[in-house]
């Protein structure tokens, strides 16, 4: 997926809630307005995309207050010492968590603040086609598994 599909989905997701991008976009950017399309490339290809996703504005719409969300913790490799003295590997598998608090979206912004690859914090909270096919995939797998 590229940076531009990533954040026309991120502002379709934001838009279903409410977001006004037009106006976003011609008061926070000060730009001309020609047409949805236009705008995202401008955002994609100068980096602008930053000030999108740490807009308030934005963030309260994108992540909504109160409402369930739905995201995909990735799966988690590092090292740890046992009792033995021993160094070993842990391994924690990726898996789906919701959450819904009141002001979800502060918390968000400060995590998205953190985090190294701000694009890649914000794909987690998207739920795309594929993947949801993927977690129905493997769900009947399991299920067959344990019916053999």
């Amino acid at each position: 997926m590229t940076k531009l599909e990533l954040l026309q989905l991120l502002i379709g997701q934001a838009r279903v809630n409410g977001f006004e991008f037009r106006k976003w976009y011609v008061a926070k950017l000060g730009l001309p307005w020609t047409n949805a399309a236009k705008a995202t490339a401008t955002l994609a290809e100068q980096r602008r995309y930053y000030v999108l996703l740490f807009s308030h504005e934005f963030a309260q719409h994108f992540w909504k207050a109160g409402e369930q969300i739905t995201f995909l913790v990735p799966t988690q490799t590092f090292q740890r010492r046992k009792a033995d003295g021993t160094i070993g590997t842990v391994t924690r598998k990726g898996y789906t968590r919701r959450s819904a608090r009141e002001d979800v979206w502060r918390y968000h912004l400060r995590e998205l603040a953190v985090a190294e690859e701000p694009l890649r914090y914000m794909r987690r909270y998207l739920r795309i086609t594929d993947e949801i096919e993927d977690d129905s995939a493997k769900k009947l797998a399991q299920l067959n598994d344990t019916i053999t």
